[in-house]
């Protein structure tokens, strides 16, 4: 599949809008001028990661279709959105600094007076078709158009997961600006984003939108759109610092040593937006489990846990591999107790202010089947030798959840496109 190319235009006429567009002319000339680019495609660091599932693939299928694991994949009920609405959003952060997630990678950050949108999708489906491919598990938390104006739209990667058509078609009918990783601008102006609102940046580059510094920093992982895989467009993970705040956004990234880095450069951080779910040991370079996310969140802040909060990202909204839904809440919630982080745990849609951040409450547990010895106390009772409280030593891997209609994306890039449950999402 790699070598095929449609051999006409008509054939290229049949080509979804969705796929977008290889980058090509001044855009592939600094592509190929990127110090991160050799032997034709974009390089990773710390080495090559592995991006298709490792192993045999009979393997694999027998994980992904196993019938009694597979129904876990979805919550039993109906996960629990939280009604934000423009008032809500309308009301000045009083720290000068608040997150609302709403669902997946998506995230809202409102800060010193900038709204900063990161990789929006309000789409059914993480998918270039309207008619395959998986879909929501949750709605969306209010109207892409009632969250009133937006400064800056970030990106990470072009997957379908984080980079969304109709969301991006109807972004493009206002004036904000797009921060996108070098070549994802081809994309965009296809889909009616004009280039002097395209702000394209290598690693390590930067921008200025009013008050914001935005850096692309680098992050584990892969690209590509279509039927073909050419890795001409970058990913990347994102810093947004203000005079007085600063936040990262992962991306999709495995875990790599180059989190410290970028914590010597840019942090300590306020808030981190770290992915913690679709990780698979089919997949251990691209992905990072609760445990690897905690020790990134830790490397971005120095080496210390008790600086900022962790949002968990990336889970929740849509399957995308074979754990259990509730598994990365439930095990990042014991990770970061264990380790002294301070998790941000919102229901979708839920704004917080990282200076006042809640108590963590385990609300998925709500609509996930509870193991079969039951859920473990929280917070944590358990007595240690001197009679204090200790955090459980569980770790979060038996976590299930029944039948919700829903069937999986077989990889950690949505690619792949199968059936799932009812539509619920609203772009309007």
């Amino acid at each position: 599949m790699a070598g095929f190319r449609f051999p006409s235009s008509g054939l290229r006429a049949l080509r979804p809008e969705a796929f977008g567009v290889d980058p090509s002319g001044e855009r592939m000339a600094r592509i190929r001028r990127s110090p991160h680019f050799r032997d034709g495609v974009f390089q990773n660091p710390g080495g090559v990661a592995r991006t298709r599932p490792s192993g045999s693939m009979l393997e694999f299928a027998k994980v992904f279709f196993d019938k009694d694991t597979r129904p876990r994949r979805a919550p039993k009920g109906t996960v629990p959105v939280h009604p934000t609405t423009y008032a809500d959003l309308a009301k000045p952060p009083l720290g000068g600094l608040r997150v609302t997630w709403m669902g997946h990678s998506s995230v809202l950050a409102e800060i010193d007076g900038h709204r900063v949108l990161f990789d929006p999708v309000w789409g059914r489906r993480c998918s270039p078709f309207p008619f395959a491919g998986p879909k929501r598990l949750h709605p969306v938390p209010l109207p892409l158009a009632a969250l009133g104006p937006v400064d800056v739209v970030v990106i990470s990667h072009d997957h379908y997961d984080h980079l969304d058509l109709p969301t991006i078609k109807a972004l493009a009918g206002t004036d904000t600006l797009f921060a996108v990783p070098l070549g994802v601008g081809a994309h965009l102006e296809h889909w009616g984003v004009s280039a002097d609102r395209l702000r394209e940046l290598d690693w390590h580059e930067t921008t200025k939108v009013g008050g914001l510094t935005l850096t692309a920093s680098p992050a584990r992982h892969f690209c590509g759109r279509g039927l073909r895989n050419t890795q001409h467009t970058l990913w990347a993970s994102w810093v947004v610092a203000s005079d007085e705040h600063r936040i990262y956004h992962s991306g999709d990234t495995g875990y790599f040593e180059g989190f410290k880095d970028i914590g010597a450069e840019h942090g300590p951080f306020d808030a981190t937006m770290i992915q913690v779910g679709a990780y698979s040991d089919f997949w251990p370079d691209i992905h990072m489990t609760p445990d690897e996310g905690v020790r990134a969140h830790v490397d971005l802040q120095g080496g210390d846990p008790a600086a900022g909060v962790m949002l968990p990202i990336h889970w929740g909204t849509f399957n995308l591999a074979t754990h259990p839904w509730a598994e990365p809440g439930e095990w990042m919630m014991r990770a970061t107790h264990k380790a002294g982080v301070t998790m941000a745990a919102p229901r979708c849609g839920e704004p917080f202010e990282p200076a006042t951040v809640p108590p963590v409450t385990p609300w998925w547990r709500e609509v996930a089947e509870a193991p079969a010895e039951g859920w473990p106390a929280w917070p944590p009772v358990a007595s240690g030798p001197d009679g204090t409280a200790v955090a459980s030593e569980s770790d979060g891997t038996a976590v299930p959840s029944e039948p919700g209609g829903t069937a999986v994306a077989p990889g950690p890039d949505a690619t792949a496109v199968v059936q799932g449950s009812p539509d619920v999402a609203d772009v309007g």
